[in-house]
């Protein structure tokens, strides 16, 4: 029995409903289990829970510039509008989950460390990264939407994507002052609660990337083919005043 397009396309729509549905419940558990459940932590204080997002965020932007750097590579092997949307909704929300990670970033230095900013080998990779995928949006926004434009924009996009090694081994390699909570080098989570609100936040955050990426290529996909038929419509429009 085949499936009709509008079949796949309700089927689509109620996938994309369930991500969100699952996604907002875990996001209202993380916020209990965070907030009410996980324990104060003794050195830090209540600033310490700032831990629970700014670590997830920064997980869900490496997501969606991974989606960027993946998206990038296929369009330059493979230019098609498919592998063009990921690359450019993977960008945006690397970007928007970036934003997440330099706010909440400084606030919790600056009660760790007594300043909001330091170039910390860390904090100064990851603000290059996230200076690139802006860069990437600007140039997609500003230069056109040409095949030489999306082939810029893919080089960024490739480039964006070596620098995610460098962030994450960055405080092994150079020192610097950034923690590693997670491996125990920085503290550890000690408490069951800890760990389980970490879980938690990082499960939430994940399914909302992948929702923001689910959104964002459906849109840049219906602005294609509404792009392609404009053009068509014109190509149309011409041949027939051409004939008159």
């Amino acid at each position: 029995m085949s499936t009709t397009p509008a079949t796949k396309l309700r089927g689509q729509d109620i996938g994309f409903a369930a991500l969100v549905a699952v996604a907002s419940v875990l996001f209202v558990l993380t916020i209990n289990l965070v907030f009410l459940r996980a324990p104060i932590e003794a050195t830090m204080g209540v600033v310490q829970k700032i831990f629970y997002f700014h670590v997830p965020s920064a997980y869900a932007m490496y997501i969606g510039a991974t989606a960027c750097f993946i998206g990038s590579i296929g369009y330059l092997v493979k230019p098609t509008d498919g592998w063009d949307a990921f690359a450019r909704a993977g960008a945006e929300v690397a970007v928007a989950f970036g934003a997440i990670v330099l706010t909440t970033g400084p606030l919790w230095a600056a009660k760790s460390w007594g300043y909001f900013w330091t170039w910390d080998p860390r904090l100064t990779t990851s603000l290059l990264s996230i200076l690139i995928y802006v860069a990437y949006l600007v140039l997609r926004a500003f230069a056109g939407d040409g095949d030489g434009e999306r082939k810029f924009a893919a080089a960024l996009g490739i480039l964006g994507g070596a620098n995610l090694p460098i962030i994450h081994f960055a405080v092994q390699k150079w020192a610097g002052q950034h923690p590693a909570v997670i491996s125990g080098k920085g503290g550890g989570l000690r408490h069951p609660d800890m760990k389980l609100a970490l879980t938690m936040s990082f499960l939430a955050f994940t399914l909302f990337a992948v929702a923001l990426l689910w959104a964002r290529v459906g849109v840049e996909l219906a602005k294609s083919r509404l792009a392609r038929a404009e053009e068509d419509a014109v190509d149309l429009g011409l041949d027939t005043r051409t004939e008159a």
